[in-house]
């Protein structure tokens, strides 16, 4: 995962996505309907193969999936989201909108659906009503996605400049999810950007000495160590970076002596 641009919508909410390949999807899908086929079930082998299409980032094919199973179950909420996101990742915004508010009228309580509707609005710089939806999908009850949210609300305040904010959200998610490495990266980058230097250290230190790290996590740790003038932290953190990365931007900025860029 780049931690600079994370995944922060829940790709399918309400139907519960087997592990299956797309090759047998494709086959369950095009099988003859016999008296016995249940649309329910196709629609649902359908929307899989779209899923399984959008995590390969092949949304032309994703999108002509999706219309499938719209086509045959007009009002599927998980459908309707999914095509939402389509839409998000092409950054055709009013379309997403409206794919977005259609599965959230078909399921007004489904924190992921407003999850997902904050994150687009949040792409759109509308942080307000971002966080308004945020904060609503929290107070659903049986909503399982806090620690998502936490840290989208907290990389949304980033981007509308409330580092305070933003700090404060992602510290509640790193409560949640220690484990978390984007959450990790992100409370540190932050706390760096408003001059907490020490505390972040703690942070990214953590995560660069477990087997998460990755060029940009060992990056920022490079900048916080040279920061607090540890030469042998620093040497050690560019040392794995150029073994493990050597062909990494965060590399040849190394190299550059760029650590301001």
């Amino acid at each position: 995962m780049r931690w600079g641009l994370p995944v922060l919508f829940v790709l399918l909410s309400g139907c519960a996505t087997q592990q299956t390949s797309v090759t047998a999807n494709a086959q369950a899908a095009n099988a003859p309907a016999g008296p016995e086929a249940d649309l329910q079930q196709r629609a649902r082998i359908r929307l899989e193969l779209a899923a399984s299409y959008f995590q390969a980032d092949r949304m032309d094919v994703a999108a002509e999936e999706v219309g499938q199973v719209l086509a045959m179950t007009p009002n599927n909420a998980d459908a309707h989201s999914l095509q939402g996101l389509i839409y998000m990742r092409n950054q055709d915004w009013l379309r997403a909108d409206a794919s977005l508010q259609k599965a959230i009228s078909l399921r007004p309580q489904d924190g992921d659906l407003q999850h997902n509707y904050g994150w687009l609005q949040c792409q759109r710089k509308l942080f307000a009503d971002a966080q308004q939806w945020f904060d609503k999908a929290m107070t659903q009850p049986g909503y399982r996605g806090a620690p998502k949210t936490l840290l989208a609300k907290g990389l949304c305040y980033h981007q509308d400049g409330r580092l305070d904010l933003a700090q404060k959200s992602l510290f509640e998610a790193y409560e949640m999810d220690a484990a978390n490495p984007v959450v990790a990266y992100h409370l540190s980058n932050v706390m760096v950007l408003r001059g907490e230097t020490k505390r972040a250290q703690f942070y990214i230190r953590r995560l660069n000495n477990s087997a998460q790290a990755n060029a940009e996590s060992l990056w920022l740790g490079i900048k916080v160590e040279r920061a607090m003038q540890d030469q042998v932290a620093m040497r050690q953190l560019a040392e794995q970076l150029q073994k493990r990365f050597p062909d990494s931007r965060q590399w040849m900025a190394y190299e550059r002596g760029a650590f301001n860029e």
